[in-house]
């Protein structure tokens, strides 16, 4: 024990490990919890600022009615939020090929229907897709200010 502690950097070392792994505890345990829909805004918004566009199309239109669960915990006890609203979600999937890669994938429209005409949707439809340049699979549709649909 004498010999660690003459070596005073390694037990300043030491320390200073200790002191960050305690503090990565305490942030896991009292993170702030996300909400779904700030971040899909937050993702859209940025699509549609860095967004090339590409020619795609609508595959199907899907109404799906959220189940009301208990929050699901995480490792640490942080998870995700529920919805807020329990109305039923507006599922678009569409698909759109970049370099010969054909992507399908779909986007919950809840809450920008006054960006389409949901009457007039239907599937094989041409429009137009934002996708970001650095991750393709990462689209959108339909953006708060912004629509691909013709």
């Amino acid at each position: 024990m004498k010999a660690l502690l003459a070596d005073w950097k390694l037990v300043l070392a030491m320390g200073g490990a200790a002191l960050a792994a305690i503090a990565m505890i305490v942030y896991a345990f009292l993170r702030p919890s996300v909400n779904p829909e700030a971040e899909e805004r937050k993702r859209r918004l940025h699509l549609n600022q860095i967004g090339r566009i590409a020619e795609g199309q609508v595959v199907d239109l899907v109404e799906h009615a959220p189940e009301s669960k208990g929050v699901r915990k995480g490792l640490f006890g942080a998870g995700a939020r529920p919805l807020s609203d329990m109305r039923p979600r507006h599922l678009v999937s569409y698909s759109y090929a970049i370099s010969g890669v054909i992507y399908h994938t779909a986007q919950d429209i809840t809450g920008l229907e006054s960006q389409i005409r949901l009457e007039r949707l239907v599937p094989g439809q041409p429009a137009s897709i934002k996708y970001d340049p650095s991750n393709p699979v990462d689209s959108i549709l339909v953006a708060d200010d912004w629509s691909g649909l013709r």
